[in-house]
């Protein structure tokens, strides 16, 4: 496990007491490194982890380390295991909550104390658009990323009254190494696929993701809870 710390370069006039700190976790994988880039691009000190959160006890080993964490970017991507419903089994089915739904219910039981004591924070999930709409032959993964989807709902309700938001960009037909990678995007099948199930007729680029979650970590962001907004190019609305 590796926890990084990246410094943005301080802008004339800045004062140390007013830097923010984001924990962006699994930064290797998914949307991590777009959105990390993106908030230092922002004035924001990034905390990296690319720990794999797979126990309570390292879950809460990453939070302690980063020390204060203003913004929490709780990134958790696992391929969706794809087959009938008939076929699921009990390993695939406890891998994907294992992955998905119990560090996110981890990361945000750690972080929520010291947000809690300062009433300020933001949580920002990068979730899935798939339970908004529902994905035949994908039970198992919509229903784990159906639950992250209604803990952030929950999670943001309760901890509004803090000054605490949290919320959920629920994406789809992103392109990124774990769903959507590069070399897929130059397939004909799959580029048919996108121009009769995605409006946009095209995949969008991580660089709107990390926009997107950029504008929810602002601090000009209060208005915001408990929120799951589709990114996926009008095919979940």
């Amino acid at each position: 496990m590796e926890l990084k710390t990246e410094r943005a370069l301080k802008k004339p006039g800045s004062d140390a007491a007013a830097e923010r700190r984001a924990l962006v976790t699994c930064v290797d994988r998914y949307m991590g490194r777009a959105i990390a880039s993106k908030f230092r691009a922002s004035g924001i000190t990034v905390i990296e982890s690319d720990a794999l959160l797979t126990s309570r006890e390292e879950v809460d080993t990453v939070v302690s380390d980063a020390g204060r964490i203003d913004i929490l970017v709780i990134n958790l991507a696992k391929p969706p295991m794809t087959g009938p419903v008939q076929a699921i089994t009990d390993d695939d089915w406890h891998a994907l909550f294992a992955s998905l739904v119990d560090p996110l219910m981890h990361l945000v039981r750690a972080v929520t104390p010291q947000m809690l004591e300062r009433q300020s924070g933001k949580i920002i999930a990068v979730t899935s658009a798939a339970p908004l709409r529902g994905i035949p032959n994908n039970a198992a993964y919509c229903a784990a990323r159906g639950a992250q989807n209604a803990f952030i709902k929950a999670v943001g309700l309760e901890l509004a009254r803090s000054g605490i938001q949290a919320n959920a960009i629920a994406q789809n037909y992103v392109n990124n190494e774990t769903y959507y990678p590069d070399h897929l995007l130059d397939e004909p099948k799959f580029l048919e696929h996108v121009k009769r199930n995605v409006p946009t007729n095209r995949i969008g680029s991580p660089e709107e993701t990390a926009e997107l979650a950029a504008y929810l970590a602002n601090e000009h962001c209060t208005h915001m809870v408990g929120q799951l907004i589709p990114l996926a190019g009008g095919w979940a609305t």
